[in-house]
């Protein structure tokens, strides 16, 4: 069994593998208080991940070593994550007075109840989540499995980029550590009883939504900031990569802003609609208290005002980096920049400090 959440007390990199780069992030802790001490981010080669699922793992993994140069860590022990479509989740209970090892034997011989794979095709692990609300003898505990190739995948590609995948953790688990960062941040946070976090990446957004600071539904769909870069390839007749930097850059004509970046925005707008309508018909709650948003499209000018007066909802763009400080090798502009596409990065990261 590969620890999908295996508490560990040594430094560990957050490697966050996306569908257009790999992140990366190295935090210490002093008193209350973190710093981060490296980060960076790296392009992939085009197609190198497809839709979560790493298809050129040579080109992921060169990836990583450059990364690894160029921001020198002090480990390289790192935790990743696998995409929550490649995961099966299962909250069972079991008796409160067994161990961990006895868990651990009883659950490999009842898997089969829990896991639709054969055991030999699957990694599996589990978590005690604490007592059972229902039955104070019982304790509730997390099984988590997932192919064995998801997971191989992504502990080659660290090997292949000189580091060791130390944990391979679910997305949506790190991002909901990521947001204990965010939440004292939001207006009248203690009142905040249901928040939803829109991560929008290259090609895949994905929601969670926390009650009470626990992620009670996670969805994916395929959107993202990939459609907007295609949009001006094609109005503009300039190459995707050329595209993508008139992007960071807003080098562009000066029908960009209401031709092509106004639809744009909003289309994220009517997928975030979309995907609450979804949550709202297939869980009992039929309102969020916030939005967050996160991934590489959040930092879009105007996106969160957008949100909250068509949605309805309070929003704003997570940054956990917020309270930390930063190493003398940490750009502030760099990471406040990047701080909404590294919410996965951040919550592996904060595997370090778990006890």
């Amino acid at each position: 069994m590969l620890p999908l959440f295996r508490k560990k007390s040594q430094i560990m990199l957050g490697i966050d593998i996306s569908s257009t780069a790999v992140k990366l992030l190295e935090l210490s802790k002093t008193g209350g208080r973190y710093r981060v001490e490296s980060y960076g981010v790296e392009p992939l080669p085009a197609n190198a991940v497809q839709e979560k699922n790493i298809a050129d793992v040579e080109g992921v993994g060169d990836a990583i070593g450059r990364l690894v140069s160029r921001t020198r860590p002090s480990t390289k022990a790192a935790a990743v994550a696998v995409a929550g479509s490649a995961v099966i989740t299962k909250l069972i209970e079991m008796d409160g007075d067994l161990s961990e090892d006895e868990m651990d034997a009883r659950l490999k011989d009842e898997a089969d109840q829990y896991i639709p794979f054969p055991l030999d095709e699957v990694r599996m692990d589990f978590q005690a989540l604490g007592p059972s609300e229902k039955n104070p003898e019982k304790v509730e505990v997390l099984i988590a499995a997932s192919r064995t190739e998801n997971v191989e995948l992504r502990t080659d590609a660290l090997e292949i980029g000189g580091l060791t995948a130390e944990v391979v953790d679910v997305e949506a688990y790190t991002l909901e550590r990521a947001y204990q960062l965010v939440r004292p941040q939001l207006p009248n946070a203690e009142e905040l009883e249901t928040v939803a976090l829109f991560d929008i990446g290259a090609t895949m957004t994905t929601l969670n939504v926390f009650h009470e600071g626990r992620t009670v539904y996670t969805r994916e769909q395929l959107f993202g900031g990939k459609q907007l870069t295609e949009e001006i390839q094609r109005r503009y007749g300039i190459s995707m990569e050329e595209a993508g930097l008139a992007k960071k850059t807003g080098e562009l004509p000066d029908d960009y802003e209401s031709e092509v970046l106004q639809p744009f925005k909003d289309a994220i707008v009517q997928q975030i609609n979309r995907s609450l309508q979804f949550f709202y018909g297939s869980t009992q709650f039929n309102e969020v208290d916030y939005i967050l948003l996160a991934g590489g499209s959040a930092s879009i000018a105007g996106l969160p005002e957008l949100v909250q007066d068509k949605v309805g909802a309070g929003c704003c763009v997570a940054n956990p980096f917020t309270d930390m400080a930063l190493s003398n090798k940490v750009s502030a502009g760099a990471i406040a920049n990047d701080a909404p596409a590294l919410m996965i990065a951040c919550g592996l990261a904060l595997r370090s400090f778990e006890e």
